[in-house]
Formats: structure tokens, C-alpha cells, sequence
């Protein structure tokens, strides 16, 4: 490939990115789009537009850009949370980081590469790709010791940025635990693994079990039920809410008991002209016989304080590890019920059979990445298909089919993947929705790092690239010779993976399509539910991360990769920061807990480009500049050592000192008994079920006269305000 190829795959993208931006500009202005555009505001208050006769709302326009740009942490963090403000550190890491890359490789490594040897120069726009790699430098060049002193800077940028902001996400993680109202999940103990017994109930094992071992800080439990009974009485309740609901309503405000958990479930709809309550005097012990048969193996289990729930949850409670297997409770809202009914002894062997099944994924994926490879070789694509022969003679439709199609289809490819890897994550028997997303993240970022950079690196047959597990010590040899070849590729990946999708994202054409349907071609007047959409940080996170290994791996190799990486980590800035402010809801919070594998990829990827940098070197017949840059390894792995050591042991479990504090504070100001009496309501799996009833049915009553829902001068709102305050407090800092 030569220049004007890669400006031709780099003009498309801008002409997609430019009309879809300029789309983006038009159709949010649309009333009719605002649940697309607009959903967290949709779902919270009423938006009202202007006249839509209006003619700027049919002219593109960049507000949305200024406004996005100028939107500071605080902002960011009322709307989307700490996950989200960790999501654009790491967006901003590495703009720094490339930044700094780019500087020094495009006016240091690049003339070296360019000049490399004694050759006469075409004109640009017909020189080859590989004038401006390495490899066009000769062997035992005075000049190669350039390469190495640009990855000593990169090295050093590196670990000192990387320090910074695990030290600052760590503090954000502190002030998100001291800063919050009293979390339930501080004080309750998810326990599984609960022994059978015919003399009674699992209610009755776990309230013997605690109150003998913890009589002092056992406060109550909570029994899981079988999913297929919650799932009857939840579609039970739509239909009986589809017979009422033409009927004239009052909505109770208040708590009523749920008689299938024993706790409380929130705002239900009563009929006017019907009995004041269902038998509201019927106790949890007169439906105790019926419940025996509908209990699992596990329950939530109340402490008096947080001390004793994180005591509780890491030590080993009894001589057989598999029975009374404690951890601390995740978040109501993060709790996913229809796993937490799997029998924990299966628990492993899920884990087993889906870590099998995504090595067989990945396996059979090797075959659609060889079919990209030979695209992107005429010969081989004329093997193929000797019929295109005369189509390739033209020099456009030559540049489209070998330097733009092959990405094209790999990322068509790449798109089955994240929806395999979730419900391989469910598989996996994770008990809350983040330990899933989080799951899920990691087998995606693994999966595009070997699909997309190692085996297109590796190309060849199918038998070729299983060899290479045979010819694992001359891995780094392999990877020096073809990674610089490779580079056109993988330029042309980050132009229509990086740019193309974050305009698609940008546009969200699968809720866009869904509405025009809904209104335009169904023409039904009911207000949308379940639109509301928590940000994909298992899928953008990987690809944060790809796109970070790729510019680490070419920054000395093939530097022209790094100002087309630095237009993508600018975009994703303004797009994501737009999306975060305006169409994702956030359902629960992680605290920051995607960072450590941000920074253990990122760790990697700068191992892997040293390691590739040692052979080209020692390849160049420059052994000084090759020996020089192996300290750079042990450096960077002594570093990720101390950051394990210091930081990341806060990201696994909480202090003890923080939480000592805390309890003592809530004893000062009398806090204890609230919590208490929270504690059940919070952790009954009917409460969900009827929330999400009573979000229906706001949607269809209120209609155009959505309120918001959120009532700042309610205890919880004070509570919520002193998070963001703690914070926002620690963001300035």
C-alpha cells in the first residue's frame, strides 16, 4: 500500500464521520428523537421544543461539540458516576500519553525511517508505506539508537501518567465509600453454599448458623427465591396491571409489605372503589410452609456494622470451603437475581465450560481473519477469485477492495462478539450485573487483542498460525519481522473501526430505527419503556485498550499510525463525553473497578512493544541499542509490582480503618436504626419488579407530564448531595 491508498481509506472515513456528525446535529433536534438523544432527561422531566416548524432545527450545527467540550468532571460525575469519570481518565491518559508519542517519534523516529537508507525518494503521495517504517533502515545504523531513546521517553511518560491516575482513581474510590449515605451492601453478606437439612428450612440454618457464631453483629437475612417463581408473579402482576389499568388510580405513597420476602416493596396502585388491602395483616410466617419449597441455597445476611459484614464476608466460615461461602453483597440495583439461585458447587464448573467454550470461539475466528489477510493481498485475492482480475487493474476500486474492505468486514466480524461474550459472562453464574460487564470486558479485551493484533500479525493458514504455540521462543523474532509489515493494516483498522464507529455511536442507529418504526410505521402513540441504556464499558474499554496496544506496538516502528490514533482519542473525547451527559442512564456503580484492567492492559502492551523493540534491534545488528532497552522490561514490571502492592489491594476489598470511621460517625448521629429498617426493603427481589411496574406506569399515566424524580430536599437527596460535594472535592484535587 502506498500513501494515496492510506489517504483514500482516510478521506472515506472523514466523508462518513463528516455526514454523520452532521446528521447527529440535525436529528436531536427532532421532539420526535428526544428518547434517543435525550434519555436520560426523557425519563426524568418533561422536554419541551420549539416550534418544530422551526427552520435551525434542519441545519447542522456544532453546539453539541462546545458543549460537550466544555462539560467538567463534576458534570460528569452528577450524570454518569465515578465509572464514567474513570472512563474518561482513561480516554484522557491516552490522549496524553500518544501526545507525547507522536511528538517525539513523528519528528525523531520518523525522518530516520524515512532517510534510512541511501535510496532515491518518489513523490509522496506513490511512496510505499514501508519507507516510513523501520524497516527501512539499515543494519547496524548509528541511527537505530534513536529508536531506543524514543521508547525510554515513552516508557518514562508512561509509568509517571499511569502512577498519577491510579493514585488519583484510588482517592476517588476512598471519597465515593466515606462521601455516600449509608450503602446496604456495607452491611450485608451475600452467603451460598447453605447445607440442606430435613429438620428445617434454609431460613432456619442461616438464622442458627449467625446467631450462634454472630451473636453480637447478626442483625437478619434475606432468602433468595427460585427465579421461576418471581418471573410467575411478575408476569402475574403485568396482567393483572393490563386489566387495570383503564381503571381510575390512586398512587399510595409508602411503603406495602411483600409477602413473598418478608420486606417491603414501594408505590403500588390501588383500586379506589375496592378493599382497602389484600389480607395487609398476613405475616411472612403464615406463607412460611409454601416458601420452604421456593427457597435457594443462598441469602442476604444483615450486619450491625460495616466492620463486621467485611469480617464476616473474607473469612472462611466453615471446614468445608464449598458450604456457608460468604462475600459482600453488591448493590441492590447491581444484584443479579437469576444467578444468585445457581447452586454454588456448579459455580466452578460454569467457569470451566466457558472458559472452554471461548477458547473454542476464538479458535474458529482464526478463519474469518485469514480471509481479511488475503484481502489485503492482491495475488492472493486474484487466487481466489481470477474473475476480478480486470477489476483490480482500476487503481480506486484496487485501493478500496485491498486497503479499506479488509477492516470493513473484520469489524463486521468483531461485531458478534460482545453479545457471545455477556451471555457466556451470565453463563459464568455472576451474582451482580457489574461482575458480568466487568467479566465480559476482560474476555472481549482478550479476544480483540489476539483476533486483531496477533493473528493478523501472524498471518497465514490456518495450520501456520497453530504452529506458532510449537514455536513459542521465537515469538518475539516473528513479531519483529511482521509487526512493521503489518502497519498499513492496522492504520487503516483504526480509520474504520475508530472513526466510523464512534459516528455510528454518536448516531445510535439501532434506538433511532426502533423509534421510526414505533411512530412512523407502527404509529403508536404510547410513551417508550425500557429505553434507558447504562454505558457499554465492556465493549469500549477493549477497544480503548486495542487501540492503545497498536499505537505502543508502532510508535517506533511505524509512526505514521500515531496522528490518525490522536484524531480518534480526540473524537472519543467529545462523543463519549456527549453520550455520558445525555443518553446513558446509570443503573448501579462499580467505583472505579474497570481501572486495574486499564492499567494492567496498558502495563502489557508497553512489556509487549519493548520486547518487540529488543528483537528488531538485535534483527538491525545493533546489539548496544538492543541490550540497552532490555532494562526498560524489568522497569516496567517492577512498576506494575508496586502499583499491585499500593493501589490495587483497594480496588479488591475495603479498609477497615474507613470503615471503623464510618460506623462510628453513623453511632454519633444516631444513623443505626434507619439503616436497619432499610436493609430488607432493599434487598426484596419483588421491589424490583414493582419499580419497574411503577416506571410503566409513569410513562403511560403522566405522560408529557414527566416530573423529575429526584427530590433534593429529601434525606437521601441531602445524602446524595454530600457524595458529589466529597466527590467533586477530590476531583479538584
Amino acid at each position: 500500500m502506498d500513501v494515496a491508498d492510506l489517504l483514500t481509506s482516510a478521506g472515506i472515513n472523514i466523508s462518513v464521520c463528516v455526514v454523520a456528525f452532521s446528521l447527529y446535529s440535525v436529528l436531536r433536534k427532532q421532539p420526535s428523537n428526544a428518547c434517543v438523544y435525550f434519555t436520560r432527561r426523557y425519563i426524568s422531566e418533561t422536554i419541551r421544543h420549539d416550534d418544530p416548524f422551526s427552520l435551525h432545527r434542519f441545519v447542522p450545527s456544532a453546539g453539541w461539540i462546545m458543549q460537550a467540550w466544555r462539560a467538567t468532571d463534576e458534570e460528569i460525575l452528577e450524570a454518569g458516576g465515578i465509572d464514567a469519570v474513570v472512563f474518561m481518565r482513561i480516554v484522557v491518559l491516552s490522549i496524553r500519553i500518544f501526545i507525547i508519542a507522536a511528538v517525539i517519534c513523528v519528528f525523531l523516529v520518523l525522518p530516520v525511517n524515512y532517510y534510512g537508507k541511501d535510496m532515491e525518494h518518489r513523490n509522496f503521495r506513490f511512496e510505499s508505506i514501508d519507507v516510513f517504517t523501520i524497516g527501512n533502515v539499515e543494519e547496524g545504523s548509528k541511527w537505530l539508537w534513536a529508536h531506543c531513546l524514543a521508547l525510554y521517553i515513552i516508557t518514562c511518560a508512561v509509568c509517571v501518567l499511569l502512577y498519577l491516575e491510579y493514585k488519583s482513581i484510588t482517592k476517588m474510590r476512598l471519597a465515593y465509600i466515606t462521601g455516600s449515605h449509608p450503602n446496604p451492601s456495607h452491611f450485608t453478606v451475600l452467603v451460598r453454599g447453605i447445607p440442606w437439612s430435613q429438620d428445617h428450612s434454609y431460613s432456619k440454618s442461616v438464622e442458627s448458623f449467625f446467631s450462634t457464631y454472630y451473636p453480637d453483629t447478626y442483625v437478619d437475612h434475606q432468602m433468595i427465591y427460585r427465579p421461576s417463581t418471581v418471573h410467575k408473579l411478575k408476569k402475574d402482576a403485568k396482567k393483572m396491571y393490563r386489566i387495570l389499568r383503564p381503571v381510575e388510580t390512586e398512587y399510595v405513597r409508602g411503603d406495602k409489605p411483600c409477602y413473598l420476602c418478608g420486606g417491603t416493596a414501594h408505590t403500588f396502585k390501588l383500586l379506589q372503589n375496592g378493599e382497602d388491602s389484600i389480607r395487609s395483616q398476613t405475616s411472612i410466617d403464615e406463607l412460611h410452609p409454601t416458601q420452604i419449597e421456593k427457597e435457594c441455597p443462598a441469602a442476604f445476611v444483615f450486619f450491625k456494622n460495616r466492620y463486621a459484614a467485611v469480617v464476616a464476608a473474607q473469612v472462611l466460615q466453615s471446614s468445608n470451603p464449598m458450604l456457608w461461602v460468604t462475600q459482600l453483597a453488591p448493590e441492590p440495583h447491581d444484584v443479579y437475581w437469576s444467578n444468585l439461585g445457581i447452586p454454588y458447587k456448579q459455580v466452578w464448573v460454569r467457569k470451566i465450560v466457558v472458559l472452554l467454550i471461548a477458547l473454542a470461539f476464538v479458535f474458529v475466528f482464526l478463519f474469518p481473519v485469514t480471509l481479511v489477510q488475503g484481502l489485503t493481498q492482491p495475488q492472493v485475492l486474484i487466487h481466489w477469485f481470477p474473475q476480478i482480475k480486470e477489476v483490480l487493474k482500476l487503481k480506486f476500486l484496487n485501493r478500496l477492495v485491498t486497503g479499506y474492505l479488509p477492516s470493513v468486514i473484520l469489524i463486521l466480524f468483531l461485531y458478534t462478539v460482545p453479545p457471545i461474550m455477556m451471555l457466556l459472562s451470565r453463563i459464568e453464574g455472576n451474582v451482580s450485573r457489574s461482575d458480568r460487564k466487568r467479566s465480559a470486558c476482560i474476555k472481549i479485551l482478550y479476544f480483540t487483542i489476539w483476533n486483531v493484533f496477533f493473528v493478523n500479525v501472524l498471518s497465514g493458514s490456518f495450520i501456520n498460525q497453530m504452529s506458532i504455540f510449537s514455536q513459542i521462543k521465537e515469538l518475539p523474532m516473528m513479531l519483529a519481522k511482521q509487526v512493521p509489515t503489518q502497519a498499513t493494516f492496522f492504520t487503516t483498522y483504526v480509520l474504520s473501526s475508530g472513526w466510523a464507529s464512534l459516528a455510528f455511536e454518536l448516531l445510535q442507529l439501532f434506538a433511532l430505527i426502533c423509534n421510526i418504526l414505533r411512530r412512523f410505521i407502527l404509529r403508536s402513540k404510547k410513551e417508550p419503556t425500557n429505553i434507558a441504556l447504562t454505558f457499554p464499558h465492556h465493549t469500549e474499554i477493549p477497544r480503548l485498550l486495542l487501540f492503545g496496544l497498536l499505537g505502543f506496538t508502532l510508535s517506533i516502528l511505524a509512526p505514521i499510525i500515531l496522528p490518525f490514533l490522536l484524531v480518534y482519542f480526540f473524537l472519543a473525547f467529545l462523543v463519549y463525553r456527549n453520550q455520558i451527559l445525555h443518553v446513558y442512564v446509570t443503573k448501579y456503580e462499580s467505583a472505579g473497578q474497570f481501572w486495574p484492567i486499564v492499567h494492567n492492559a496498558t502495563i502489557f502492551s508497553l512489556v509487549l512493544t519493548q520486547v518487540i523493540a529488543v528483537a528488531v534491534l538485535a534483527m538491525k545488528k545493533s546489539p548496544m541499542a538492543s541490550g540497552c532497552t532490555i532494562p526498560l522490561i524489568i522497569i516496567s514490571l517492577l512498576f506494575n509490582e508496586y502499583c499491585r502492592k499500593r493501589f490495587s489491594q483497594v480496588f479488591k476489598r475495603n479498609p477497615a480503618q474507613v470503615l471503623i470511621e464510618m460506623d462510628r460517625r453513623d453511632e454519633q448521629w444516631g444513623k443505626e436504626e434507619g439503616i436497619y429498617n432499610r436493609l430488607r426493603s432493599e434487598y426484596c427481589q419483588l421491589a424490583y419488579i414493582s419499580r419497574d411496574l411503577t416506571i410503566s406506569k409513569d410513562f403511560s399515566v403522566a405522560g408529557p407530564n414527566r416530573q423529575s424524580r429526584t427530590d433534593h430536599n429529601s434525606p437521601q437527596g441531602a445524602d446524595e448531595n454530600s457524595l458529589k460535594q466529597a466527590t467533586e472535592l477530590e476531583l479538584r484535587q
